[in-house]
């Protein structure tokens, strides 16, 4: 028994010693290990404050922003990892950890797959010129300015001060307009005189009366009169100016200003928008016999 004792701790001493000797001379390669993985780590800092720096000039929402630089920061960590192991000659464990990160983020992409859809869409939407903070946009069936633009998720403030958030994913996909792009919007407006109205009078006094009313319409010229159709009660016609906005809300209120002003001067000259009616035409009288 002691025999057998004696040869187990000459052997444990022979594997610590052998141990000793092996972190001896690997001490070196785990100094400089150490010293790029410190490097490596204090150099992730400052790409993050760079790059904070550097998308700090464009239009990006400040949560993507962050979020972007601190994912470029990782990948820096990472790649100090990797090298580290390498220097420490674990080939093999580095092998292993990335089949082990590629199993591992195939299996979350999958489960995370619309989250990450919506992550990537909207970093795209930060990096695009065609929508930024403060814009008046339509898309799926929303109109409202962009107030929020985070990594799942568009806010809108609707016209009634309510707000509406749609996953960026079905901003990327479906069709998105843009009140914004330029500094003017053109208002739109239909109406209808009656039957016995003088048509040119009508069309030179909306002309008059709307290039009076705003001060974006230049002249009578810039503005577009047509007549469109022969309507139930009525005879229809469009006017379309511009305005120095892109709001959709002074979209409105011009338009409403619009009607106002034009009613106004129809009071005055005598001409009627007429409500819908309906004539009896008794030209065949019943004879009084069957009457």
């Amino acid at each position: 028994m002691k025999e057998q004792i004696s040869q187990a701790w000459d052997k444990m001493l022979s594997e610590v010693g052998s141990w000793l000797d092996k972190l001896v001379m690997n001490l070196p390669n785990f100094l400089l290990a150490c010293v790029v993985f410190l490097g490596t780590y204090f150099l992730s800092k400052y790409v993050f404050t760079l790059m904070q720096k550097l998308l700090g000039r464009t239009s990006m929402q400040s949560s993507v922003r962050r979020i972007t630089s601190r994912l470029i920061s990782i990948i820096v960590i990472l790649f100090g990892i990797f090298v580290a192991l390498g220097i420490l000659n674990l080939d093999k464990m580095l092998t292993s950890l990335l089949a082990g990160a590629g199993v591992a983020g195939l299996a979350v992409g999958l489960a995370l797959q619309g989250l990450l859809t919506n992550t990537f869409s909207g970093i795209t939407l930060s990096f695009v010129k065609y929508m930024k903070l403060g814009d008046w946009v339509e898309t799926n069936g929303y109109t409202g300015e962009v107030v929020d633009l985070s990594l799942r998720t568009t806010t809108l403030r609707q016209i009634d001060n309510n707000m509406v958030s749609i996953p960026n994913k079905m901003v990327i996909e479906n069709p998105l307009k843009n009140y914004s792009v330029t500094a003017q919007s053109r208002v739109i407006l239909e109406c209808g005189v009656a039957y016995d109205s003088d048509l040119e009078k009508v069309r030179k006094l909306v002309l008059e009366t709307i290039s009076r009313q705003f001060e974006a319409v230049e002249s009578a010229s810039d503005i577009l009169f047509f007549y469109t159709a022969f309507g139930d009660s009525s005879i229809n016609f469009e006017v379309r100016f511009w305005i120095d906005s892109t709001s959709g809300l002074e979209i409105l209120k011009a338009r409403g200003e619009a009607i106002m002003a034009l009613k106004r001067a129809f009071d005055e000259h005598g001409i009627v928008i007429p409500f819908p009616i309906r004539t009896i035409d008794f030209s065949n009288p019943i004879p009084k016999s069957e009457a």
